[in-house]
């Protein structure tokens, strides 16, 4: 999204905050409207009509969910499909989606012609995509997507038990808290929130056929933690630099190095001179820091370096061990399965291994390690300075950007006066909105007029 249509969407959101604590705004891309799978029940079906992109007049159309042990084969023999034309089916479907991977409890749908025999297949891996075969004369496959609204919305609360809880508490969706980790992975200790820490977040939500499918990019953010407040703003410059997460005073959150090697997880040990070791049942120092996770979880580098071992140890299990420069180095223990090999360079963030229990471990875990000047130290205790802060070059577009972003993220959660203060605010400052917005998507605006009608 541009800065044109982030500033756009911004300021509408905060004009809607006036009837409603959570706010949507429709993409600026307009899409037709989808035919329910179930139009044909309806009775008359009109010959325009159509479902997946497909004409559905002709056709009896059946939408079906995937059993437990139901292969694509079974499916398609009910629908007088033998097997010679499955295996061809299969065999051009390879480079496309492969018919391996269709699982119990997604839905597919079939176009039946009069004869009860099935002239497309079409099969929802998730809720956008979805692969249509065409079973009429010679075999086609092909990928699509449904129309997808992207709105903005906002959320607020204080958490009593976990974010993932807080933000499912208060109708958005918990993945949420992964981008929150990522965001904030520099400042904030996402694996010792307190009770009573609290958040306010300006985001995007995709919906697809009306229902939500997840969230997008989290555009601005204010997050209280032990009393402090960390404000975060998206700001995407319009010459096609990538865009980059700012403090208020256009500080980058990003560091030299990731608070963790897992986007999001719990502490199960933490560094220590003594602790009692589970396996080898004596005390003994415990030079790292343990994140618990499930079996697989990826594991990332935290910052980026050169990989200076990558092997099989007695009591490390799986490991990798990277070398950042002549200060750093970071180690990474216990993997189910390492994903780089010596001598390879790797960026922060890079998967580069998957959580496991090999070596000496009790329960699938990373044991994070960290060298400075080659004596190990605390990773969660060493404090790094912030990326380059932003451009000169962009900083009047980014306080333009940053400004409406702090007038919206102070009315979510705000009572009705504090709505009807901010609509005004932004209704006496809507000129200076032109300034931002050059004339040829002055059509955004009109659209917007239209909505407040």
């Amino acid at each position: 999204m541009t800065l044109k249509k982030n500033v756009l969407a911004l300021v509408v959101l905060g004009v809607l905050a006036l009837g409603s604590s959570f706010i949507f705004l429709s993409s600026f891309d307009a899409t037709p409207e989808r035919i329910s799978p179930d139009a044909s029940a309806a009775g008359t079906v009109d010959a325009s009509e159509t479902l997946y992109g497909l004409a559905i007049a002709g056709y009896d159309i059946e939408t079906k969910t995937v059993a437990r042990n139901e292969f694509l084969s079974g499916i398609l023999q009910r629908y007088q499909i033998d097997l010679q034309r499955i295996a061809v089916l299969a065999d051009k479907s390879k480079p496309i989606f492969d018919v391996r991977k269709i699982a119990a409890g997604h839905d597919y749908t079939v176009f039946k012609d009069r004869s009860g025999r099935a002239a497309y297949f079409v099969y929802q891996p998730n809720a956008i995509d979805y692969v249509v075969y065409d079973l009429r004369d010679s075999i086609t496959v092909y990928k699509e997507q449904k129309p997808v609204d992207t709105r903005i919305e906002t959320v607020a609360g204080t958490i009593q038990s976990s974010l993932y809880e807080t933000l499912e508490a208060n109708g958005a969706s918990p993945d949420l808290a992964v981008q929150l980790a990522e965001i904030y992975g520099w400042a904030v200790n996402f694996y010792r929130i307190n009770k009573g820490d609290w958040f306010k977040l300006v985001y995007e939500r995709k919906y697809v056929d009306g229902l939500p499918v997840g969230p997008g990019r989290i555009e601005s953010a204010v997050f209280g933690h032990n009393g402090k407040e960390y404000e975060a703003y998206y700001f995407e410059p319009d010459d096609g630099q990538p865009g980059a997460y700012y403090d208020e005073n256009g500080k980058s959150l990003r560091r030299t190095f990731l608070k963790a090697p897992l986007k999001y997880s719990r502490i199960s040990s933490r560094y220590t001179m003594r602790r009692f070791h589970p396996v080898q049942r004596r005390w003994k120092a415990h030079l790292g820091t343990d994140f618990a996770a499930p079996h697989g979880t990826p594991i990332v580098a935290t910052a980026a370096g050169v990989v200076t071992e990558s092997s099989y140890g007695s009591g490390n299990g799986n490991y990798v061990k990277v070398q950042h420069d002549n200060v750093y180095t970071t180690q990474y223990l216990h993997m189910s399965k390492r994903a780089v090999k010596k001598g390879q360079r790797v960026s922060q963030g890079q998967v580069i291994g998957y959580v496991g229990s090999t070596g000496l471990a009790t329960g699938p875990h990373v044991c994070y390690r960290f060298w400075k000047h080659g004596k190990q130290v605390d990773a969660l205790a060493q404090v790094f300075p912030p990326s380059e802060p932003i451009s000169e070059k962009y900083r009047i577009a980014f306080t333009k950007t940053l400004n409406i972003h702090q007038q919206v993220l102070a009315s979510v959660g705000a009572d009705k006066q504090s709505n009807l203060e901010l609509f005004g605010a932004l209704a006496f400052n809507i000129d200076s909105l032109f300034e931002v917005v050059e004339n040829d998507d002055s059509r955004y605006l009109d659209g917007f007029s239209a909505q407040m009608l």
